[in-house]
């Protein structure tokens, strides 16, 4: 029967929380790396009630977030998972409104590093999957990790922040899409402003959320501006999978079709896109049959690959 085990790793001066997701497997087990989408995210993909309560609306109840939907699947298919309460949200340390994105890249390797002393996990068999914003970091991540065999990208951009943000707040604005969330509304009302100092490299903006004032670290979004995935697809050759829900108002799924058709990029026979018919960013309205079909295929995809020295290094010592 598979388990699950809270796991505390140190990142840069902070302590994030996760939780480790084994299957019921002899030997080492493949794992992969599970990274939330944007804003304040716990650790199952779902909005940070625990740690920005005023941010959400409370919960209705529904299906558990994305990510732990993945986990549980992922053990079905006899692969571990890691995922964990991103940096200031739930129970890990640091503020989520001073974190850059480059520092959410260091915290997803970080998190890499610790699993990678785990004598359960298997070091040649490593996959990441990264939803939204969560994408990004895991493109970033595994152009630079040998290990990394294969790469899952769930409601990805391809452009620049200014470009998805902005089309994305004229969706939700129209639909009222994730508008019962004050950060959501408060963010969308004021992106253009938002954008614009970030561009001119202003170090902070403040917000105002449910009556709480917020001082917004600019340079996160000043690193996504200039940081877009497509620039950076050039640099991966991984087996990779694109999701998206047909109705993300986050991302529109015209961005995976993009990031699909960018050259150069891929092992293989190319990137497989799977659009997900009536699902929205979160893909909660989609079948236990359309995640479990995402897990299988990451699953299928995470083969042994050639270690570095020093990865061979820390699996000699694990083995001894």
């Amino acid at each position: 029967m598979a388990r699950s085990e809270e796991v505390r790793f140190r990142a840069g001066d902070d302590e994030l929380v996760g939780t480790l997701r084994l299957p019921d497997v002899t030997g080492r087990a493949p794992w992969a790396l599970l990274l939330p989408s944007w804003l304040p995210r716990d650790r199952d993909g779902a909005w940070d009630r625990l740690g920005h309560p005023t941010w959400f609306a409370a919960d209705d109840g529904g299906r558990p977030g994305l990510l732990a939907r993945l986990a549980d699947l992922l053990a079905d298919a006899g692969v571990a998972s890691f995922r964990y309460d991103k940096r200031g949200c739930a129970a890990s340390g640091g503020s989520w409104t001073e974190a850059s994105l480059f520092t959410l890249i260091d915290d997803a390797r970080d998190a890499i590093g610790a699993m990678r002393s785990r004598s359960d996990l298997d070091l040649r068999r490593t996959g990441i999957l990264g939803h939204g914003e969560g994408a990004t970091i895991a493109l970033s991540v595994s152009i630079g990790d040998p290990a990394i065999s294969a790469v899952t990208f769930i409601g990805a951009a391809a452009r620049s922040l200014r470009d998805v943000w902005l089309r994305g707040a004229a969706v939700r604005e129209r639909t009222g899409i994730d508008h019962e969330h004050p950060i959501v509304a408060e963010l969308d009302r004021w992106c253009e402003e938002l954008l614009e100092r970030a561009e001119r490299r202003e170090a902070r903006m403040v917000l105002t959320v449910a009556h709480e004032r917020v001082v917004l670290d600019l340079a996160s979004w000043e690193q996504a501006i200039h940081t877009p995935a497509r620039a950076l697809a050039t640099m991966l050759h991984r087996s990779v999978a694109l999701v998206h829900g047909a109705h993300d108002a986050w991302t529109d799924p015209d961005e995976s079709l993009l990031l699909a058709a960018t050259p150069g990029w891929l092992a293989g026979d190319g990137a497989r896109v799977e659009i997900i018919a009536d699902a929205g960013h979160d893909l909660a309205e989609a079948s236990e049959t359309a995640i479990a079909a995402v897990a299988a295929d990451l699953a299928r995809r995470i083969v042994p690959r050639a270690l570095p020295p020093v990865l061979l290094a820390i699996e000699d010592a694990d083995a001894g």
